[in-house]
């Protein structure tokens, strides 16, 4: 009976080791970075001062996020009970003297085809996003000031470039660890905006305006519109619109807090929100625009179930604050989901996003519950049935 040589590879180890971490990248990641314009990556955190700022919870200051231009993924360590070697292959240029045998003979080894382990990793680190996905909304809503009708802030107003205030924003985002896209969507949600100049503290020179706020320059802008027969439902200029807002030539609010309301409701394509000169001209989004001012009305007034109001008088002052051929068009519907709540059947009141995220991880538990136990359930049938077949 004839037999074969085994063939044997040497394999070795250096030492010490070298501190290696090994990432898994998500297929779209990889093909995106292999790509001909591959995306710049980010590490973000929050900073010690905007973490305090912007959560109470201190395991969130531990998390880092890997971010592209638009997506987020949250880096986590994932421990292996197999330890992965990263080897090297030889290069031909190893000699016997560098190598120590335990329990063999040196003469013939074969150093040419030789394999070496330069580290050894007992843990990986891997992408994860999780359900609910990110936003810069909740982080945003902690770090940036309230700006309401109490404020005194109207002594910080001072007029600024476009240029200079993109670069104030910037500062904030830096802190922000999420996408740029998501930070810029979360601004203009937010309806956030640079109240003042300087070089010091970026955040402390932005606000966001409160629900009432929000409502009244809301509220300026419609009649202003309706005064100078401006047609917001088709494309206008916004400086005509600011000037129907004007009272004898004073202005009512900050110029940059009318910019970020209009924004808001405005059809925008990427990047307007940094576009060269400011808002030119604009177009409002007639089904953003009508979810946004109900929502809006249902925080000012009935940010609670205690402060809870009747469904009709939801509805008429609804439609009061929509431009006349909207009006018809109002229903619950066109509501954001979770977004509000009936305390009883005729009252509704607002629900904020740190309830509706609580709802959302209610429903997502209760998803991964359900699955978790279907899965049991078939791994017992699966075993229950290879009983059968051995019998």
């Amino acid at each position: 009976m004839s037999t074969q040589a085994a063939r044997s590879i040497l394999f070795t180890h250096t030492s010490p080791q070298q501190g290696f971490k090994l990432l898994e990248l998500p297929p779209e990641l990889a093909d995106s970075l292999t790509s001909n314009d591959p995306p710049t990556l980010q590490l973000k955190s929050l900073s010690t001062d905007a973490s305090q700022r912007a959560t109470t919870n201190p395991e969130a200051r531990e998390y880092v996020n890997l971010c592209t231009p638009t997506k987020t993924y949250r880096v986590r360590q994932v421990h292996s009970s197999n330890s992965i070697h990263v080897i090297r292959p030889s290069d031909g240029g190893a000699e016997r003297g560098d190598i120590n045998i335990v329990g063999g003979e040196t003469d013939e080894l074969n150093l040419v085809e030789s394999m070496t382990s330069i580290a050894k990793c007992g843990s990986t680190l891997e992408l994860h996003t999780p359900a609910e996905g990110f936003s810069a909304v909740p982080i945003l809503e902690k770090m940036l000031g309230v700006y309401d009708e109490v404020d005194d802030d109207k002594d910080m107003v001072e007029a600024i470039e476009p240029v200079e205030e993109n670069g104030v924003i910037q500062r904030v985002f830096v802190d922000v660890p999420v996408s740029q896209a998501q930070c810029e969507t979360g601004w203009i949600e937010l309806c956030a905006f640079v109240l003042g100049r300087g070089t010091g503290d970026a955040v402390a020179l932005c606000r966001r305006p409160s629900a009432k706020v929000k409502l009244d320059v809301w509220k300026r802008v419609l009649e202003g519109a309706v005064l100078q027969a401006i047609e917001l439902e088709k494309q206008f200029l916004v400086p005509d619109l600011w000037k129907s807002v004007l009272d004898d030539g004073e202005e009512p609010f900050p110029r940059p807090l009318f910019e970020a309301v209009v924004r808001r409701v405005c059809e925008m394509g990427g990047g307007q929100l940094f576009a060269e000169g400011g808002l030119k001209w604009a177009s409002i989004d007639k089904e953003s625009c009508m979810r946004w001012v109900g929502e809006t009305y249902l925080e000012a007034m009935a940010p609670t179930s205690a402060s809870a109001i009747g469904r009709s008088e939801f509805l008429n002052a609804w439609k009061d604050l929509l431009p006349e051929t909207w009006r018809n068009e109002v229903a619950f519907s066109k509501l954001t989901e979770n977004s509000y709540n009936h305390p009883d059947p005729t009252t509704i009141c607002f629900v904020n996003g740190v309830d509706r995220q609580k709802i959302k991880k209610n429903v997502s538990t209760d998803a991964s519950a359900a699955t978790a136990a279907k899965k049991t359930r078939n791994w017992h049938e699966l075993f229950k049935n290879q009983k059968r077949q051995k019998r």
